[in-house]
């Protein structure tokens, strides 16, 4: 599966990876598009749809766990496309 990011994903991202405090959270991060890119249904993604939220042209949104019995633990939201054996990442962040 490739992975793309949205500019507010990128901005994500690039925050966690220049944050000497988030050292461990943008290994996690990480270690789950490592996941995603290989096996969407891994168990530890956790991966299931959030509802309340859309893609940008009406696409179901999907949550992987980054951690897990965490206070504010981290996800990522994604969906599918725009093609086929894509995935685009919306944002990278503590759980709402």
């Amino acid at each position: 599966m490739k992975i793309r990011f949205t500019e507010n994903a990128k901005n994500d991202f690039e925050k966690l990876q220049n944050d000497p405090s988030k050292t461990r959270i943008f290994k996690d991060v990480r270690k789950t598009l490592a996941f995603m890119e290989t096996n969407l249904r891994h168990p530890s993604l956790n991966t299931h749809e959030f509802r309340g939220l859309n893609g940008p042209n009406g696409e179901k949104v999907f949550t992987a766990y980054v951690q897990q019995k965490t206070s504010c633990a981290y996800r990522i939201f994604w969906y599918y496309g725009p093609i086929k054996d894509m995935v685009s990442i919306i944002g990278i962040t503590p759980h709402p």
